[in-house]
């Protein structure tokens, strides 16, 4: 597979959280870090994601915010 991202991190799949539409997948990237992703349930499905996989996390951020109390 290519792709036009560029931030790419390999990492291991910790936990699939299914709701009713939307699954949470928490990811072990390294050093204790977990990123968490939000994709459907048929994705999930689809690409057989499942704990103790592995997987490449890609993170496409067109907006960064940052709020102050």
């Amino acid at each position: 597979m290519r792709i036009g991202a560029r931030n790419q991190i390999k990492g291991n799949v910790v936990e699939v959280t299914k709701g009713v539409t939307t699954s949470h997948i928490r990811v072990d990237i390294g050093n204790g870090t977990i990123v968490t992703s939000s994709i459907t349930n048929e994705a999930v499905d689809d690409l057989g994601i499942r704990a103790g996989g592995k997987v490449t996390v890609v993170i496409k951020a067109s907006d960064v915010m940052i709020a102050v109390d």
